[in-house]
């Protein structure tokens, strides 16, 4: 690959030429984002080739403001004269568009002014033979632990980007990112009785990735630990979420103060800005500028400069997550949330967040439990955004007198997300290891619904 820093030099000048180009073509403001980006990855099954992918993309995105009527476009065509095309299609859609009062830039003030190197690119490309020998090692390990009779395959890939904005206030933004992954499934048991389950690892840098043996060996144990489960009685018990799957909790409270969301009324949590949501003591970081984070950037894709805050601090609601556009509609300030498509105006989402640990092992979370459950699998998207009710699919282990007992699977675990922000307690088990992380999670009070 060639130097980034002088890829990424062009992309701006790039932008720069477009956004001046717009603005002469009638455009009072103008912004513009470019990406670019390289994968390659490897999948095997029972030692053979089976998914071998490479793939290149280069998008380029323009938005145009006339007064309060803005339109978006894109293209993968970087010549002149579909540039020109590109200008030309913006400028006339917007003066064509209906007003929207809430869109525009950025206050100058708000825009980001000190880059941040975050490291989120360790330029280490691993050709096809390496991801396929890497993808090997992950499935041999699997299938090499006693009880796994089949498997679904091993793989192993690596990826790398580059994204760009740039605005007419004059801000300019570029940072790469990249990734390096494996993973492995494998089934247990035979005919009807066969379980799968799996392991997967991803990290900005390759020098932090696991074994590719320990990766597989992970799925196979965990396939293996899953045979003969039994159905559980319905009834109300605790409730342990893994953290593999307690990340979808915090999924759903960063989606419930998405500005948006609470613009249109259709979040739960629309009214309780400032009040009490969790238990005192918890607390729920979003963390733009983690160093090596999947999400990590110093500027949002509207040029607003990022910063570390709670969401939750203390187990109160402090925050939305808000682009210009939602704060406006609400009457507050960006936070800097901002996210951009390539032919879409900005929305906001989260950056990297988590849920801080507590102070119990998973362990002594589990101790003073008679009977509970364990989840370690969810199934299905029963989550309304409006009320809070929350009803998925789920399989794991019966927890009996603080220990994990027999697995168990064809069980529905239903309740309110209010009540089980409310009474959600963590474990001191936290490891960042994608962009939504959280470590063991104990909610009490839920209702399973079994034979």
């Amino acid at each position: 690959m060639s130097d980034p820093r002088q890829r990424a030099a062009e992309a701006q000048t790039l932008l720069a030429d477009l956004i001046a180009a717009a603005r002469k073509a009638g455009a009072e403001t103008a912004d513009a984002v470019y990406h670019e980006s390289r994968s390659l990855s490897a999948g095997v099954r029972l030692g053979q080739p089976e998914d071998v992918e490479s793939s290149e993309s280069r998008d380029l995105g323009l938005r145009v403001l006339v007064g309060r009527r803005q339109a978006c476009v894109s293209t993968t065509d970087f010549s002149p004269a579909a540039q020109r095309d590109l200008i030309e299609r913006a400028v006339s859609m917007a003066r064509a568009a209906p007003e929207d009062a809430y869109c525009g830039l950025p206050d100058p003030s708000q825009l980001a002014t000190a880059p941040v190197d975050l490291d989120l690119f360790d330029g280490v490309e691993l050709e096809m033979p390496q991801l396929l020998e890497r993808a090997r090692a992950a499935e041999a390990a699997a299938l090499e632990v006693s009880g796994v009779t089949n498997s679904e395959g091993g793989s192993a890939g690596r990826g790398f980007g580059l994204s760009v904005y740039a605005n007419s206030l004059g801000f300019s933004g570029a940072g790469w990112n990249g990734s390096h992954s494996i993973s492995a499934a494998a089934i247990a048991g035979r005919d009807t009785g066969m379980e799968r389950d799996w392991d997967y690892e991803a990290k900005t840098h390759f020098d932090e990735l696991p074994d590719p043996a320990s990766v597989g060996r992970k799925a196979g144990e965990r396939a293996v630990r899953r045979l003969n489960p039994r159905k559980l009685d319905s009834a109300a018990m605790p409730i342990v979420y893994d953290p593999r799957v307690a990340t979808s909790l915090v999924g759903h409270l960063a989606s419930a103060v998405n500005g948006a969301a609470v613009a249109r009324g259709t979040s739960f949590l629309k009214d309780r800005l400032g009040q009490m949501v969790f238990a005192p003591g918890i607390r729920i970081v979003d963390d733009p500028l983690r160093r090596r984070g999947f999400r990590s950037r110093w500027f949002d894709m509207e040029g607003v400069a990022r910063q570390t805050r709670a969401l939750v601090e203390d187990g109160r609601l402090t925050t939305w997550l808000l682009d210009c556009g939602t704060a406006r509609q609400l009457g507050m300030a960006t936070t800097g949330h901002a996210s951009r498509g390539m032919s879409s105006p900005p929305s906001p989402a989260p950056t990297n967040i988590y849920l801080a640990p507590g102070r119990q092992s998973p362990a002594e979370l589990m101790a003073d439990i008679r009977e509970g459950l364990y989840v370690t699998e969810l199934i299905g998207m029963g989550v309304n955004g409006v009320t809070g009710d929350y009803s998925r699919g789920a399989a794991g282990f019966v927890i009996r007198n603080g220990e994990l007992a027999e697995p168990v699977s064809e069980i529905t675990i239903a309740g309110n997300l209010k009540e089980m922000f409310a009474h959600l307690v963590p474990a001191n088990d936290l490891e960042f290891r994608f962009g939504t992380d959280a470590p063991t999670l104990r909610v009490d009070g839920m209702t399973v619904a079994g034979r």
